[in-house]
């Protein structure tokens, strides 16, 4: 049973230029008709071959030959034509008014998929405490029953989720909570947030929060777009708890100083009031930061520095110094892209009186991993050194012996998989393709002997595909009797477009460069003509003799 015939190309099924004329469409899509119409042919199969080749040549030229689809499909190709809604778009409109249209299409359908999506969004933190390990040495000497091992346990353990179900294409409902372990007491929250958004320029923000952490708590907030470089963020909020209500609030203001930096100035008011200035600068290759920050509790100064390496993994090493009124911490780390969809880091932090931790985060998707260790309260080398180094070994020994096998085997296996489906796609085309030529047969013997009566234009051999030096690797098709159908009044005329979507066609080599071959006879003369895959072609022309004496 032959299969249904696919060509997403129309103007090369037509053999047509894409500014092509409507008199140049109904003169080719004639001439195809003629070719391929059913009644011609009396073998069943060759009957319904030649009907499936005439209702696609009839679709392309119902296409181009309406104004207002052949707009949609030169912008958006045959993907653009199945979006509903274009009924009710006024058939006089300019391809930029159906650009508009489509985009306004388009925007409504990701709406309704939108209403069936959650987003959801987790984290997963476990604190360990792995002091034992270092501290243990620094202390005098005593007597461990147990037989003298370390201890490392899990003082700390949360975990947090959040989903996100759209009310409306401006009101979005976010529904979150979180359970927190900490040294054997333990409690949790959750919250409501519903956002609606009232322009292109803000939105505004409901929140409602219950657990037995902290008391119930209402709040608002808002985000507006000053101007065009300058924004405003505000947040208030007020906590019911034992003592009475506990209010509080907060603004940010930032402003774009220029295309790479943004400068931030914060206000926070309530349980730790405090008066935050930044500033961000974020290019291609590196993301600095610089902080003060003036306030009860805490006050402190903080810079950082991110270098981000321009290569396939995106790579990115970073470090930060924060001194302030509690003390100082200095932190370094990596951060890697360790597959598609997973980033991977880790961060070592050397503070006085924190000690020093081991920081290690996965970011898979929408879902955060965090393993924060503890490794010692007081500053040791032996455990800075354990923490950079650790790491580094423990990454590059998986990366060698897991994940580079575990890449390379599931890089083999989709190459395996594509390799089999463009096969089959090759087989289907090239059946398709052998299936017009059989239809061509007749018309072709006698486009040769009028040829021929007039000494005109007759193709001796063509192919096409790519040519290489090594014969056993070349991929071409033989397309004489194509191209020879082609054939009128002694000329051949191909288009500015790929010919592997002309009748009697296919791509033998998917992906690859390919070209045409031809040698042809023109007023008892032979030449012989080569053009690339999407290169126009006109014969006869100006071409170099050869010499067929073999």
């Amino acid at each position: 049973m032959a299969a249904a015939w696919e060509n997403d190309d129309y103007y090369s099924l037509l053999n047509v230029r894409r500014q092509a004329t409507q008199a140049e469409l109904k003169s080719s899509y004639r001439r195809l008709c003629m070719l391929y119409h059913p009644d011609k042919h009396r073998d069943p199969a060759l009957k319904r071959q030649a009907e499936q080749l005439f209702n696609l040549v009839h679709q392309a030229y119902e296409v181009l030959s309406d104004p207002r689809s052949r707009a949609i499909y030169d912008v958006f190709g045959k993907k653009g034509l199945e979006v509903e809604g274009w009924d009710v778009v006024e058939r006089n409109r300019t391809p930029t008014e159906i650009r508009e249209e489509y985009e306004r299409l388009e925007m409504e359908r990701e709406e309704r998929r939108l209403q069936q999506r959650t987003n959801p969004k987790g984290t997963i933190s476990v604190g360990i405490d792995a002091t034992d390990l270092f501290d243990r040495y620094e202390e005098d000497f005593e007597e461990v029953s147990g037989g003298g091992f370390p201890r490392v346990e899990i003082n700390r353990m949360h975990i947090s989720q959040s989903i996100e179900a759209p009310l409306t294409a401006a009101d979005t409902a976010v529904l979150s909570g979180s359970l927190t372990t900490h040294g054997g007491n333990g409690g949790g929250n959750v919250n409501l947030c519903v956002r609606h958004v009232t322009s292109a320029c803000g939105w505004g923000e409901l929140e409602f929060g219950a657990g037995d952490l902290q008391g119930p708590v209402f709040g608002m907030k808002m985000f507006r777009n000053i101007t065009a470089r300058c924004f405003l963020t505000a947040h208030c909020s007020l906590r019911f708890t034992p003592r009475g209500a506990k209010p509080g609030a907060s603004a940010t203001m930032a402003r774009h100083l220029d295309q790479n930096t943004t400068g931030y100035l914060q206000w926070r008011w309530g349980t730790q009031s405090a008066m935050t200035s930044s500033i961000v600068r974020d290019t291609r290759h590196s993301h600095a930061t610089l902080a003060l920050q003036l306030g009860v509790p805490h006050s402190y100064l903080m810079m950082s520095f991110q270098y981000k390496f321009q290569d396939e993994d995106q790579t990115k090493i970073k470090g930060s110094v924060k001194t302030g009124f509690f003390g100082m911490v200095m932190e370094y780390g990596a951060e890697r892209q360790i597959s598609r969809h997973s980033v991977l880091s880790a961060t070592v932090s050397v503070g006085v009186p924190q000690g020093v931790s081991l920081k290690i985060r996965l970011n898979r998707a929408s879902q955060t991993y965090l393993l924060p260790v503890h490794l010692t309260d007081q500053v040791l080398p032996s455990a800075m050194f354990y923490a950079t180094v650790g790491p580094l070994v423990i990454y590059f020994a998986v990366q060698k012996f897991i994940i580079t096998p575990y890449v390379r085997t599931q890089k083999e296996k989709e190459r395996k998989r594509q390799r089999v489906e463009s096969k089959l796609d090759i087989a289907k085309r090239r059946q398709e393709a052998e299936s017009a030529v059989l239809l061509m047969q007749e018309s072709v013997r006698r486009i040769i002997e009028a040829e021929e009566s007039r000494m005109g234009l007759i193709i001796i051999n063509a192919w096409y595909g790519k040519f290489v030096t090594d014969s056993s690797h070349k991929q071409v098709i033989d397309v004489t009797v194509p191209l020879q159908c082609l054939v009128k009044d002694s000329t051949l005329v191909l288009t500015e477009a790929s010919k592997a979507g002309l009748p009697g066609f296919y791509d033998p080599c998917v992906g690859e460069e390919k070209s045409l071959k031809l040698l042809y006879q023109f007023r008892g003369i032979v030449h012989q003509v080569v053009s690339g895959d999407t290169e126009a072609l006109r014969i006869p022309k100006q071409s170099h003799r050869v010499n067929v004496e073999t």
